[in-house]
């Protein structure tokens, strides 16, 4: 987005597929699970491309070399509760080694505000590399607060990961927190009345978890 520098949206075709396909409201519950766990893997593929390496000894079956390696343990992913799970998993398959929190956020049926429920984060959390995940940034406020509670745990690189926002998440996201990245697979229409994203895709969390009603 040109009026946001730190906004990625993700053009790739085979993102863009998957993400259609993650739509469809007759999509099992398994399927839609796979689904994220591939576009999450995609996504951090983008997300993770300045990371920073460092040179280790390598032996192969030909000579002894050095060669870049990811330091794992610098880098942390925190899902937003209950939804961002889905994403990361995928996101753990690229680096197994690195480090997790998690925070839980409900949102108000009524209000549409989010309330925090639960947060378990590293103790070391300023020098590591943050990564912050939740399938669907609506109206904003739960990225918002779960940014808030990040830099009160001392966290001071953060992105933020999801796969579709709605215009309004991200002006609100981009106005309270402009110097985070944010990567998102599709930028859809608007949100409806009650605060869910058109077309979007339903509620993700219901979706992965196979608990709509």
């Amino acid at each position: 987005m040109e009026n946001y520098p730190k906004v990625t949206v993700l053009d790739h075709p085979i993102i863009q597929h998957k993400v259609a396909l993650l739509r469809d409201k007759n999509l099992p519950c398994g399927s839609f699970r796979q689904l994220v766990h591939e576009i999450s893997m995609l996504e951090g593929y983008e997300a993770l491309r300045g990371l920073p390496t460092e040179l280790r000894p390598v032996s192969t079956p030909i000579a002894d070399t050095e060669q870049p390696h990811i330091v794992a343990r610098n880098i942390c992913f925190v899902p937003i509760l209950r939804a961002g799970l889905g994403m990361a998993d995928g996101l753990s398959s690229l680096l197994p080694e690195a480090r997790f929190g998690h925070i839980g956020l409900y949102r108000d049926e009524v209000t549409h505000e989010p309330h925090e429920y639960y947060c378990k984060l590293p103790n070391n959390l300023s020098e590591l590399q943050v990564y912050l995940v939740d399938p669907m940034l609506a109206t904003g406020g739960s990225a918002i607060d779960a940014v808030r509670m990040l830099r009160e745990h001392g966290a001071k690189k953060i992105s933020f990961l999801c796969i579709i926002a709605a215009p309004e998440g991200v002006n609100a996201f981009v106005e309270k927190c402009p110097d985070i990245p944010l990567y998102i697979c599709a930028l859809d229409e608007r949100l409806n009345e009650n605060a869910y994203i058109v077309p979007g895709l339903g509620d993700a969390g219901d979706r992965i978890f196979g608990t709509q009603k």
